[in-house]
This record gives C-alpha cells, sequence and structure tokens, in this order.
C-alpha cells in the first residue's frame, strides 16, 4: 500500500476525508505490526510525526482503546499524534468515510463535536430476515464481552448506545436459501466499538457476511457471496472547524456491496 491509495473525496487546510476500503484496519496496534493501516498512510501524506518513543512506551494501545468517536480515555491534545490526526474510526471490514484533522486545533474542534453529538453519521447494511417495525430505535448497553476479549456484546454496566434506523426495502437471496434480508439506513447516535453490529444481533437480524456476530454456518454461507461485512458509512455531517458551517458527504456502495444488491430479489 501506498499514499495513492487514499481515496479522498475532500481535502482542504483543515480537514482530509477519505473513503476507506475494506480490508484495512484504520489505526496502529500491537496487532497491526506486518500490515499497512490508514494511520501509516496518513502520516506519509499529511506528514504527522509520532512523538519521541521514550515518550510513547506503553501508551499506543490507551490511546487507541478510547471510544470510536472520541478518545475519552486519553489526553485529546496527545492523542492527535498518536492516531495521526484520526478523528474517529470505523471497523477493518467496514467501509466508507473517514475524518482526518490535520492540525491539532482541528483535531480538537471535531473530537468536540463528536462528544457532544454534532456530528451525524448514516450507515447502509444489509441483514438477516425482514426487519419489523420499518422504522424504530435500538437503545441498549454495549460493552466488551468479559468471556471474549474479542466480541462485544449487550451487557449489564456496558456503556449507553443507541441507534436509529429505517428500513430501505426487503429482498429475497436468489440462492438455494432463498432468504428475506432487510436494507437499512441507520444512524448511531453514539459511538460505540461494533455499536451498529451488536444492536443488529441484538435485533435478532445480524449484518449479512458479519464474521463475528451472524453466526458460523450463516455467515460461512454469506461468503460464498461477499467476503465482506456488509456495513458501510454512507455520509456524515460536520461543522467545518474554519467556516463553522454545517458540512456534508456523501460515499455511494463500494463495488462488491452494489454487486450483491444486483442480486439479490426486491419483494414487497
Amino acid at each position: 500500500m501506498d499514499t495513492t491509495q487514499l481515496s479522498i473525496v475532500f481535502e482542504d487546510e483543515a480537514i482530509l476525508l477519505i473513503n476507506k476500503p475494506a480490508g484495512i484496519t484504520v489505526n496502529k496496534s500491537e496487532t497491526t505490526i506486518h500490515e499497512k493501516t490508514v494511520q501509516d498512510l496518513v502520516e506519509e501524506y499529511i506528514g504527522i510525526k509520532p512523538l519521541p518513543e521514550s515518550k510513547t512506551h506503553g501508551r499506543v494501545q490507551e490511546a487507541q482503546a478510547g471510544e470510536e468517536d472520541g478518545v475519552e480515555t486519553f489526553d485529546a491534545s496527545k492523542a492527535f499524534y498518536f492516531r495521526a490526526g484520526i478523528v474517529h474510526r470505523i471497523d477493518k471490514e467496514t467501509s466508507g468515510l473517514l475524518l482526518i484533522a490535520k492540525n491539532l486545533e482541528t483535531f480538537l474542534d471535531l473530537q468536540k463535536q463528536f462528544k457532544e453529538r454534532e456530528v451525524h453519521k448514516v450507515y447502509r447494511a444489509l441483514v438477516h430476515g425482514r426487519v419489523v417495525p420499518t422504522t424504530g430505535e435500538i437503545n441498549v448497553p454495549v460493552g466488551r464481552l468479559p468471556w471474549n476479549r474479542r466480541q462485544f456484546g449487550v451487557v449489564a454496566g456496558g456503556r449507553e448506545s443507541v441507534t436509529k434506523y429505517q428500513v430501505l426495502g426487503y429482498f429475497r437471496t436468489d440462492d438455494k436459501r432463498r432468504e428475506i434480508v432487510s436494507l437499512l439506513e441507520l444512524k448511531p447516535l453514539t459511538g460505540r466499538t461494533h455499536q451498529i453490529r451488536v444492536h443488529l444481533q441484538y435485533l435478532g437480524h445480524p449484518i449479512f457476511s458479519d464474521f463475528l456476530y451472524a453466526g458460523r454456518k450463516t455467515q460461512k454461507v454469506d461468503r460464498r457471496l461477499l467476503g465482506r461485512v456488509f456495513l458501510h458509512a454512507a455520509t456524515l455531517s460536520f461543522r467545518h472547524p474554519i467556516s463553522r458551517k454545517e458540512v456534508t458527504f456523501d460515499s455511494p456502495l463500494p463495488e462488491e456491496l452494489a454487486h450483491v444488491m444486483d442480486q439479490l430479489v426486491p419483494v414487497v
């Protein structure tokens, strides 16, 4: 990977907005030593230099452990360097819009907007089953599972997590299962790790091809058609840190997700 693979949607002196493809991890960590991350690319492209190793030893994981939207567990001014200005995160297999601050002042401003829920995000997801009612809100706490630190779930003592949804359409798979699936528009009001994926599993409608939350047998069959989670960060709205005007950016479904939709049969 090189910096030419940064799919830039918008750039000015303050912000960089990219369209992250599925399969690329956002932030560096101990588990990404042998792969190039979005953070690596951004450091090269913008020229953000990490703090000296002597000052960062044992602290990188703390910075990465912050909330998906906002670094609540770590000094935000230091997090700018630890995360190369990346303001929020999306999962490795999730595609779509990712916002990056090009300087510390912008980073702090955008972090504040996320924490105060002034940033509005819209996702698209294909899920198993017929979701009813066609609009609703999922409001259950999400936290890391004590018996599996890799996964999250609805747990007592978890953090407040709210996701609104709307059904965009019902479809039938054109395979042996002939299963009904639903295309959803999702608006997370909070930014917990794996929030949308956990909430949809809780609702009984896991995301298509979700290797963690759809169930082993189900995701194995799904992945014959799609080798990634069907979750896309489609719209991002926020107040521009310089003009202070509300700006909105959109990202269409990537080719592999659009291809799946083309193979589905619409149903009433």
